[in-house]
């Protein structure tokens, strides 16, 4: 079961006492003054202009005092709407400028000013009216007669009548002169509600008012408005801000009863709930029912953020007003609390959503901003200069203390506290003191703060850093000199399984499928750390180098890489060998300008002739297309594996010793075979035997 909060109304009134009001007849608005003042209202608004303060060189008008009450305004009997009148007392400020040649004049200088000093005042007064979610500024025009005149006394007093607002709402009420000679007035008032008014024949949005709850359950707040299923209403929950205009959030046309439920997350001090019954010229009213809930001020707190505004500027954006106090301070890189400077901010509660400046002449990435809550404690802490200046830097903090008589006192401020200068404490400010203070005046500190209290410098300590740290220094450096050397001696195997070992794969072109299934083993193998050259993929080379060329540079290439040479042995292959074997390197030439293979045994059968093919030279052939015994024995000098069926011994081969893993050996073997098997099924056929590879060669040569 949801916990009751409170109950309440509609609005809640803040006094059990019932009131009854006046009542005024008709929409215009009015204004009176006091006895033997004039006064006049513009018609309509007027733009909310307050304009910056001036200096008055005579006396003038200002308002002093401001007053409200509580009236109707009634078209008809039951037809009212509720009223705030505004009383506004007003004072002549300033005095007559005394004139420099006064005594020289004497009577005359007299007579002169008589005239100005016997002649009325006049001043323009300007009221402004704030409630959600109406906003109004009215002009009043006032004339005091000269007899009332009195530098620093109250002259009487405006009244206007009236602006209207809504029961249950919070007002807000601002007067000032065009110009403005002093700060404006302000004043804030929570409007009684239904219950706390005689009010209930004679405002219409009385008559049936929907019954508001707000309870708590667990992290849920839930507002339960009961009122009849036929009667519809506005809800609206906004963000009631003291600085600035308020925020809507959520707006929804409901009809009842309607449970609105919200997270404990959105609760915050100024989220306030308006209701109004959705008829032509309905009251809207308003409560906010979390201004001292200790979990608003939490979230508040948590949706806080400060931002840098350039050059030394910076905001607090929030979405209400915030209990805080606003400080700088110093973060040592070392670590620690951030310690508080002079001069601090100014000591008030900060205005949020506004640009405000830092007293300082340079921005420094250690000074930071700190916002202590009512409750003294530090809810937030920004170093706002950390992105545009970098990190926090090793330097030290000098404080400048001047006192009267040109006394000048410098400290270090460090963790112990500040530190004065060439003392004899065993602190790192001390043991420093002197070359810090040649540093301060030869301009090598830089200053962030001047005034006729002090200054504040921060002064690097880089140099200062202790011999030991340099043998450190210089240790790390052997190290890294060491470790380097180590790489260097390791260069080809860390440059092997970067890179992937390069492959060069030899092949006899016996017919389009054996292409395919040779360029899908090729297209495998490059899914491996391995670089794979083929002549399928290389046909303009062949074209412009020739296959002889090609097949040079190729295997000159990876050779000196520690690569390895692929002999793919099928039917083909296997006849070419045996004529080159038997006829020498003119069997060769009868061969096409793209057959690589046929190219190739000029050089590699002088290799495995000489004793030069181990270690280079990897063999393989196609179990389904081929038998073992089916190769020339001269080319068992090096491994010779069946593929599929042998494939990880196959890839242990190619990916050279040290480089496999034998527990991702047998994964990537079985990737290789699913990649080969739709070429493989095209291709199979009669096993290939000597014989049967000496004729398809034959056949092959006759053709072309």
């Amino acid at each position: 079961m949801p916990v009751p909060w409170f109950l309440l109304s509609l609005a809640l009134g803040r006094s059990p006492v019932v009131l009854s009001l006046e009542r005024l007849a008709g929409p215009q608005d009015a204004v009176r003054c006091s006895p033997g003042l004039s006064c006049h209202l513009w018609d309509g608004d007027v733009l909310c202009l307050p304009g910056s303060i001036v200096s008055a060189p005579e006396p003038v008008l200002v308002p002093t005092h401001l007053q409200t009450e509580l009236v109707l305004r009634c078209h008809q009997e039951t037809d009212c709407e509720l009223c705030v009148r505004v009383v506004i007392h007003l004072t002549v400020h300033g005095h007559w400028e005394k004139p420099e040649d006064e005594e020289r004049f004497g009577r005359a200088a007299d007579l002169e000013l008589e005239e100005p000093r016997n002649a009325s005042l006049q001043a323009q007064v300007v009221l402004s009216f704030q409630a959600y979610p109406t906003a109004r500024c009215v002009l009043l025009e006032v004339q005091v007669p000269a007899a009332l005149v009195q530098p620093g006394q109250s002259v009487g007093s405006v009244v206007f009548d009236c602006f209207e607002a809504a029961l249950g709402a919070e007002v807000r009420i601002w007067s000032y002169t065009q110009p403005r000679y002093k700060k404006e007035l302000n004043f804030t008032q929570q409007l009684p509600d239904c219950r706390g008014l005689e009010v209930r024949d004679s405002i219409q949005s009385c008559w049936a008012l929907p019954w508001l709850n707000v309870s708590a359950d667990g992290d849920d707040v839930h507002l339960v408005l009961e009122v009849s299923e036929e009667q519809h209403f506005g809800l609206s929950l906004y963000w009631n801000q003291v600085q600035g205009p308020t925020k809507p959030w959520w707006h929804r046309n409901l009809t009842g009863p309607q449970t609105i439920t919200l997270n404990h997350t959105d609760l915050v001090p100024c989220l306030c709930i308006q209701v109004w019954p959705l008829k032509l010229d309905s009251v809207r009213t308003s409560i906010c029912p979390f201004r001292k809930d200790p979990r608003a001020y939490r979230n508040l707190w948590r949706a806080t953020r400060l931002q840098l505004l350039h050059p030394l500027g910076w905001r607090l954006d929030a979405p209400c007003s915030l209990p805080a106090e606003a400080s700088l301070c110093w973060q040592a890189l070392g670590g620690g609390p951030c310690q508080s400077l002079v001069p601090p901010l100014p000591r008030e509660n900060v205005t949020v959503n506004k640009a405000l400046d830092f007293p300082l002449l340079k921005g420094h990435p250690n000074l930071c901003v700190q916002q202590v809550s009512s409750w003294e404690k530090v809810q937030l802490q920004e170093c706002l200069w950390s992105d545009s200046l970098g990190p926090l830097k090793d330097d030290m903090l000098l404080v400048e203390t001047r006192g009267p008589q040109a006394n000048r006192s410098l400290c270090a401020l460090e963790l112990s506290g500040c530190t004065p200068l060439l003392s004899r404490a065993s602190t790192r400010a001390a043991r420093l003191g002197e070359q810090l203070l040649q540093d301060l005046q030869s301009g090598q500190c830089l200053q962030l703060w001047d005034d006729d209290l002090g200054a504040l410098w921060a002064c690097p300590m880089d140099k200062y850093i202790h011999q030991r740290w340099a043998l450190v220094w210089l240790a790390c450096l052997l190290f890294a000199a060491v470790l380097f050397l180590l790489l260097l001696l390791k260069k080809d195997h860390v440059k092997v399984a970067s890179r992937g070992r390069a492959a060069l794969l030899l092949y006899s072109a016996d017919n389009a499928d054996f292409e395919r299934l040779v360029g899908a083993l090729a297209s495998a193998l490059c899914q491996l750390p391995l670089r794979v050259a083929v002549d399928l993929w290389s046909r303009r080379e062949l074209s412009a180098q020739g296959a002889l060329a090609w097949f040079h540079a190729q295997r000159r290439q990876t050779l000196q890489e520690g690569g390895v040479v692929v002999l793919l042995f099928s039917p083909g292959a296997v006849a070419l060998c045996r004529e080159w074997l038997q006829d020498g390197a003119s069997a060769t030439g009868a061969h096409g300008p793209h057959d690589a293979f046929a190219a190739s045994l000029n050089c590699v059968l002088p290799d495995f002739m000489q004793g030069r093919a181990p270690g280079r030279y990897v063999g393989a052939y196609f179990d389904s297309l081929l038998r073992r015994d089916a190769v020339p024995s001269l080319f068992l000098a090096v491994p010779v594996l069946a593929l599929p069926s042998q494939l990880p011994d196959f890839l242990r081969a190619l990916q050279g010793p040290g480089l496999s893993h034998p527990g991702r050996l047998a994964d990537r073997a079985e990737q290789v075979s699913q990649a080969l098997q739709p070429a493989l099924g095209c291709c199979v056929g009669p096993l290939g035997t000597p014989e049967t590879g000496r004729e398809m060669g034959l056949e092959a040569g006759d053709e072309t």
